[in-house]
């Protein structure tokens, strides 16, 4: 098989080792339940949400989720890493899922919501204006961006390794760059919250004015 080539160090780094010793850090059933917990408050402000897609689905803990919550909404997930890719085909449907880098998707059709939650923070920052561009392109209606938010462009070391984790404005920038989106609603949601925990993200749920 071709070995697949990257145009940035992090998506190699993504869709090797790491990415697929990841998957078993993220898999718990009460993983899961924090995840129900955070998209019913996260998504509240929707209405008539009937397809999602999201990118950098890893294992579907996220779409699983919103399927509890929302059982005939249509799903799709991109994710980069071939192993996550498989568990993600047996909870979505092979048809569902895009084995590719984010910067690489290719699709015309729009869905209610598209979702990133935990991958903006390992996006290259050089590329992150056009992820931004294919999240509100393929937005019939909503964004939900869900990351570690900072006011001004930081890099942390992530696991022992440099220049894998960025924290910023990412739902700011998108309204700087895209002037139709309005936001809607927002919340934290806290690493040692003793029932619900998630790993201190913020998130952001935005709404394409034209479609009000």
């Amino acid at each position: 098989m071709e070995k697949k080539t990257y145009q940035t160090e992090q998506e190699q780094f993504w869709a090797g080792e790491f990415g697929t010793e990841y998957i078993d850090r993220n898999k718990s059933d009460a993983y899961l339940a924090s995840n129900i917990h955070f998209f019913a408050q996260a998504l509240k402000q929707t209405f008539q949400l009937s397809s999602v897609i999201e990118f950098g689905a890893n294992i579907g803990m996220n779409l699983k989720a919103i399927r509890m919550l929302y059982p005939k909404v249509k799903l799709e997930g991109i994710e980069i890493n071939e192993d996550a890719t498989r568990i993600l085909a047996e909870i979505i449907g092979p048809d569902s899922v895009q084995n590719c880098s984010i910067f690489d998707i290719d699709s015309t059709q729009k869905y209610s919501l598209t979702l990133i939650k935990g991958v903006l923070i390992h996006i290259n920052p050089e590329m992150l204006n056009l992820v931004y561009q294919k999240l509100y392109d393929c937005s019939e209606k909503y964004i939900l961006v869900a990351e570690y938010y900072n006011p001004t462009p930081v890099s942390i070391k992530y696991r022992g390794h440099d220049n894998r984790l960025f924290k910023r404005d990412f739902a700011g920038e998108m309204m700087q760059q895209f002037k139709d989106l309005q936001l809607i609603d927002y919340g934290f949601v806290y690493k040692n919250d003793p029932s619900f925990p998630q790993d201190d993200i913020t998130w952001f749920l935005m709404q394409k004015n034209d479609t009000i």
